[in-house]
């Protein structure tokens, strides 16, 4: 059976521009394309990331939990992130139970160990035992601790970096409000295959955020697919806008058009 991670990017479920604002009605609709296309395609597995958009991002550039944690008041306002961002995974969670997905939340902040703000270790075995029970795992963008910084925030893509060597996806799809990474933003063409040898090319096109992004918005998103591309043959990682109805739903059963495609 096929593996797919899906990320549903902060941009697509949260205005970023309005602190803590969730878009429940989007939400709902990419819940109902995720369940139309588990039933379309029994046989997939899937596991669903989702970003912080204006929960996590914007608490935590007002703490700079990213860049560390070491004062008594950077660890209460770790904690006011991990509480934004949980508040967030709540509603992405209820979306998809009330879509009859059989998702279970398995946030990163309870396991998560990082050196410099990578990952260096999380509990696995339990997000491939759900996987072996056909559940749908739930990761986030989250808080972790922090061997050097004390503490720091990991994207969504930092998670899945580290779970991809051990759980093999055939594919991840990281959607958005945007076409794709662009040349430039945000009426660009969209920049439809990145690989290692034109990266250094199209770097300087690449742009962060117009909103509060703490995770480096789409230079990093890039560049942190591009590396997980050189690690595993054969993964396809597309970047994608899932702002039109039924374009997640499309990419998830393999009849999605557009983006820009990760490869070596």
């Amino acid at each position: 059976m096929s593996l797919l991670f899906l990320k549903l990017g902060g941009s697509l479920i949260t205005n970023k521009n309005r602190d803590q604002t969730v878009l429940p009605d989007v939400l709902n609709r990419l819940a109902q394309e995720i369940a139309d296309a588990l039933k379309t395609k029994p046989d997939l597995r899937l596991l669903i990331g989702h970003g912080s958009g204006s929960f996590g991002h914007t608490e935590g550039k007002k703490h700079g939990t990213r860049q560390g944690v070491t004062t008594p008041e950077q660890w209460l306002g770790y904690a006011d992130v991990a509480q934004v961002a949980a508040k967030l995974n709540r509603h992405v969670f209820d979306a998809l139970r009330k879509a009859g997905i059989a998702a279970i939340n398995f946030p990163p902040s309870a396991s998560a160990i990082c050196r410099d703000g990578v990952i260096t270790s999380m509990a696995v075995t339990p997000i491939l035992n759900a996987l072996d029970h056909r559940l749908v795992p739930l990761v986030m963008g989250d808080v972790a601790i922090d061997e050097v910084r004390g503490g720091t925030i990991i994207s969504t893509e930092d998670v899945f970096r580290f779970l991809a060597p051990q759980l093999k996806p055939q594919e991840i799809l990281l959607a958005g409000i945007e076409r794709g990474a662009l040349t430039h933003y945000p009426n660009g063409d969209v920049i439809s295959l990145i690989t290692s040898s034109n990266i250094n090319s199209i770097r300087p096109m690449l742009h962060g955020s117009l909103a509060p992004d703490v995770t480096g918005g789409m230079e990093a998103k890039v560049l942190e697919m591009l590396s997980l591309a050189q690690t595993m043959e054969g993964l396809t990682i597309r970047i994608f806008s899932g702002v039109e109805s039924g374009s997640v739903e499309k990419f998830l059963v393999g009849a999605g058009i557009g983006g820009s495609t990760v490869s070596i």
